[in-house]
């Protein structure tokens, strides 16, 4: 089968490839640049990662990720010609950091000398068989294995500082971690967070709660993975030029039942409003992208276009406040209007400061929208014509943060930060501050 092949070139490139770059690195010690910087990867057996793939298409109510391991995570081409586009689940995203943690310039093979420990523990995809699969009634035991061999194997690794200095990538919401132990019958989700012996670890999650310390939010990847800075230039140049023709898009699901919500308010404005009565009679007030039953998780194709032809990006909550359609809008260079705080200003400080974020983004209260008779397209066409030309520079200035650039990028573009450059950079700094 094909996630066979998949992991077995996976395994080849982890197995094969790894311990050379890591010794030459380590002859490299002396160099100053990678004082305080030094990150060790903690060997694990591989039924925490690699043997995990093989479960891609076990659980039939999830989607069968087995197609999306391609190029090491980042899925298959949109197109056979694309050096950029890729079809991406965002549950992959332990694979595609595992990959890219490998050409970082400065791992070390001696824990003893790493400011950070990394553990390549594929934690979204081992919580599936919890959430979906047969150990739905253990889920509190999300995590035992892990510990056990922590604590068995090179034990001084893990306790010399408590956990303290280890870090892991979980590609779900860290709700989804979060069961209380003492919850019976269980509910939704694992209760790997909630085990005390990991309240030290720093967990980078695709959406954090607001108080436990160790979380922190990282972007969901796109579909947009260049390999050379020439391909991300003509990307930007593209966004530049790219003609809005419409002043907002919603493009997503929801809001179809009688209830007030602020999907429900968006859904309603955008039918209720065509044609603009500013000066261009063809341009439009609102478009939107039905993206409901996932039709556009694996499509990118569907609402590129149209994040491209318009100025604003609507991005209200759904089922959880995070939503991938965030940064779907900043690689078009779409500015994104938020209804709520927790959907990006209080998750992905690393990544979007929220020092900066009047600067690249719009935020309307969800409230005034629902229950106050404020329309959005009201908000947005008061907004000076300047503005909205200074604002789309800043979010397109913003697009190197939030991409995940593909692995083995050349130079050039290694050059720019991304954004596992940037959480690394953040668990560094978040370390030191404990440690």
């Amino acid at each position: 089968m094909a996630f066979k092949s998949t992991v077995t070139t996976l395994t080849i490139f982890f197995f094969f490839f790894v311990e050379p770059r890591v010794v030459s690195q380590q002859i490299s010690a002396v160099d100053s640049e990678c004082t305080n910087r030094w990150i060790h990867i903690r060997t694990l057996p591989s039924r925490f990662n690699l043997d995990l793939l093989s479960t891609c298409n076990r659980y039939p109510i999830t989607d069968d990720l087995c197609p999306y391991l391609a190029n090491h995570g980042l899925g298959p081409k949109t197109h056979t010609r694309t050096r950029s586009w890729y079809r991406t689940d965002p549950l992959l995203l332990e694979l595609i950091f595992h990959r890219r943690i490998l050409e970082y310039p400065c791992l070390t093979p001696d824990p003893d000398l790493a400011t950070a420990v990394y553990l390549p523990y594929y934690a979204g995809i081992d919580s599936l068989r919890y959430l979906y699969g047969p150990d739905l009634n253990s889920s509190a035991d999300h995590g035992s294995d892990l510990l056990e061999f922590l604590t068995r194997d090179q034990p001084e690794i893990w306790s010399r500082r408590s956990g303290h200095d280890h870090f892991l990538v979980m590609a779900r919401p860290a709700w989804d971690f979060s069961q209380p132990l003492t919850v019976d019958p269980p509910i939704w989700g694992t209760s790997f967070l909630e085990r005390r012996e990991f309240f030290n670890l720093t967990a980078l999650t695709l959406e954090s709660r607001f108080w436990p310390w160790q979380e922190q939010a990282v972007p969901y990847p796109t579909s947009f993975h260049p390999h050379s800075l020439p391909f991300l230039e003509s990307w930007i140049r593209r966004v530049r030029r790219s003609r809005r023709t419409s002043l907002m898009l919603f493009a997503g699901g929801g809001g179809t039942s009688s209830s007030p919500n602020i999907r429900r308010s968006i859904r309603l404005e955008c039918t209720n409003t065509n044609v603009t009565e500013s000066e261009s009679k063809s341009d439009k007030i609102c478009d939107f992208v039905d993206c409901s039953n996932g039709i556009c998780e694996h499509d990118p194709i569907r609402f590129m276009r149209p994040m491209l032809q318009s100025s604003f990006c609507l991005q209200p909550p759904g089922d959880t406040p995070t939503r991938k359609a965030t940064f779907d809008g900043i690689i078009a260079g779409c500015i994104p209007v938020f209804f709520e705080d927790q959907t990006a200003k209080m998750q992905y400080k690393w990544h979007l400061p929220d020092s900066e974020f009047a600067q690249f983004s719009v935020t309307i209260p969800k409230e005034d929208v629902v229950f106050r008779g404020v329309r959005i397209q009201d908000v947005l066409m008061s907004i000076p014509k300047e503005e909205v030309t200074r604002m789309r520079e800043r979010v397109i200035e913003m697009m190197p943060r939030v991409m995940y650039r593909r692995h083995g990028a050349s130079m050039g573009l290694m050059n720019k930060k991304d954004a596992v450059d940037i959480a690394i950079d953040g668990v560094l700094e978040k370390i030191k501050s404990r440690v």
